[in-house]
C-alpha cells in the first residue's frame, strides 16, 4: 500500500513558549542540530517505502519551502488553523489521495524504519493510532516528560503517527475536535466516548484496545493501536526540556 504523508507545520492559535524561546513565529523552522525541524520528519518520509508523495500543510507554506529538500514526491500547501479543521478539510477535498499517513513538523526523532513500522502494522485498518508504551520508552530516557494515558495492561503517548483509510473517518475527526485544546490531558481524551469508558479507564478495567474497539463499533470503522518498538517516536519537541533531550540524543549519535 502506498500513502500520501501528510506533514502538519502549522502554527495552533494562542502563544507558543517554544517559538518565542528561538526567536520564531512558527515551530517548523525551529533548529534542531543544525538544521529546521520540520525537515526531519520529512527526510524519514523520504526514506519509507510506503510513502507515494509528502504535503507539508503550514498556514505560512513559502517560508516552509525555503527549508525542506527540492524532491519530486514533495509539496507545500495551505493549512487551516488546527489539526482538526486541516483533516477535515482534507477529508473533504475531492483531490485527496487515500490513504493517508500523518505526522507533525515536530516529530524530530521519527526515522524511515519506524514509518515503516507503523505502516505495516496499520494494514487493514480504516484508522490507525501510533503508540509507545511507557516501559518501552522509560527504560532507556526515564526523564522524558510525556503525556501518558492508562489502560489495564500499560500505558501509552502518542507517537504523532496516524493513518486514515478513507473520508469515513471524518466524524471521529469531529468528536477529537471537542477535545483538541486538551490534547494534553489525558483524561479529556478518554472522556470523549461517554462516562463509562471513562471510568472503565481509570478503573484499568479497559485495555487500549478495548477503548479503541469501542470506538470502531461507535463508528463502523475498523481501529488499530499500532505499539512502536522504537522509543525514539515517543518523543516530539514541544518544550524547551523536549528540544534538549533531543539535542542531546542527536550529539551522542553523532
Amino acid at each position: 500500500m502506498t500513502y500520501t504523508a501528510v506533514v502538519l507545520a502549522g502554527s495552533r492559535p494562542g502563544r507558543d513558549a517554544l517559538s518565542e524561546r528561538f526567536g520564531t513565529d512558527l515551530k517548523a523552522l525551529i533548529p534542531v542540530y543544525g538544521e529546521p525541524m520540520v525537515g526531519r520528519p520529512v527526510r524519514a518520509l523520504l526514506e519509507s517505502d510506503y510513502v507515494g508523495s509528502i504535503i507539508v500543510l503550514s498556514q505560512e507554506s513559502e517560508r516552509l519551502r525555503g527549508a525542506l529538500a527540492d524532491d519530486p514526491k514533495l509539496r507545500v500547501a495551505w493549512s487551516d488553523g488546527t489539526i482538526a479543521a486541516t483533516m477535515l478539510s482534507l477529508c473533504h477535498d475531492p483531490s485527496t489521495q487515500w490513504p493517508l499517513l500523518v505526522t507533525t513538523a515536530d516529530s524530530a526523532m521519527l526515522d524511515g524504519p519506524t514509518v515503516n513500522e507503523f505502516c505495516a502494522g496499520a494494514e487493514g485498518a480504516d484508522l490507525a493510532v501510533g503508540v509507545v508504551e511507557r516501559g518501552t520508552l522509560m527504560r532507556r530516557f526515564p526523564d522524558a516528560k510525556r503525556t501518558w494515558l492508562s489502560f489495564r495492561g500499560g500505558a501509552y503517548t502518542g507517537a504523532n503517527l496516524f493513518m486514515l483509510g478513507s473520508p469515513a473517518v471524518a466524524p471521529v475527526i469531529e468528536l477529537w475536535r471537542a477535545v483538541e485544546q486538551d490534547r494534553k490531558k489525558g483524561w479529556r481524551i478518554v472522556s470523549m466516548l461517554g462516562p463509562a469508558v471513562l471510568i472503565g479507564a481509570a478503573l484499568r478495567l479497559l485495555s487500549i484496545d478495548d477503548v479503541l474497539a469501542i470506538v470502531a463499533r461507535r463508528f463502523g470503522l475498523k481501529v488499530k493501536a499500532v505499539r512502536l518498538s522504537n522509543p525514539l517516536a515517543g518523543i516530539d519537541v514541544d518544550k524547551v526540556e523536549d528540544h534538549a533531550l533531543v539535542e542531546a540524543i542527536l550529539r551522542e549519535r553523532a
